[in-house]
C-alpha cells in the first residue's frame, strides 16, 4: 500500500482509516470520485461492497444533518460489534455549503449508541470522525 498524506499526519488516508485488504467498506453520500486513488491503497485491494451487502467499515459523506441522519439510522442497525462508521463532513475552508459540524455528528450518534474514537483530515475538503458502538453496548 502506498499513497501520500491527506492532512497534516504524514500519514497515508488508508492507516488513518484503518483500511485493509479485508475489510468491507460501504460508501455512503458523495464520496470523492478518486476515492480509491485517495486511500492510497493498491489497485485491487480496497473491498468496495454495496449498499445492501455486509461491511466492517461504513465511511459516509454527508453536507446536511437530514442526509447525515438518514444514512445513520440505516447504518446503525447493520453495524457489526466490532464495526466503526466514518463520516465525513465539509472543512470550513472548503468553503463547501453545510450544516454538519463534529456537534452535529455527536448530537445525531450519540443516541444511537455510538460514540466518536478518532478524527482525521481526509483530503483538502473533507474532514472524518470515527463512530463505534459504546462498548457497554456491543455483546460479550
Amino acid at each position: 500500500m502506498s499513497g501520500t498524506a491527506a492532512g497534516y499526519s504524514g500519514k497515508p488516508l488508508w492507516q488513518k482509516l484503518g483500511l485493509t485488504p479485508t475489510l468491507r467498506v460501504h460508501l455512503r453520500g458523495l464520496p470523492p470520485e478518486d476515492y480509491r486513488a485517495l486511500t492510497g491503497m493498491a489497485p485491487g485491494t480496497l473491498g468496495l461492497v454495496g449498499p445492501r451487502a455486509a461491511f466492517d467499515l461504513a465511511h459516509v459523506f454527508a453536507t446536511t444533518a437530514g442526509e447525515l441522519a438518514r444514512a445513520l439510522a440505516a447504518l446503525d442497525p447493520r453495524l457489526p460489534p466490532a464495526g466503526a462508521i466514518w463520516v465525513s463532513w465539509p472543512k470550513r475552508s472548503a468553503r463547501v455549503p453545510t450544516d454538519v459540524t463534529e456537534d452535529t455528528i455527536r448530537a445525531l450518534a450519540l443516541p444511537l449508541g455510538l460514540v466518536d474514537v478518532k478524527v482525521c483530515a481526509v483530503d483538502a475538503v473533507w474532514s472524518g470522525l470515527k463512530l463505534v458502538r459504546r462498548k457497554a453496548l456491543r455483546p460479550a
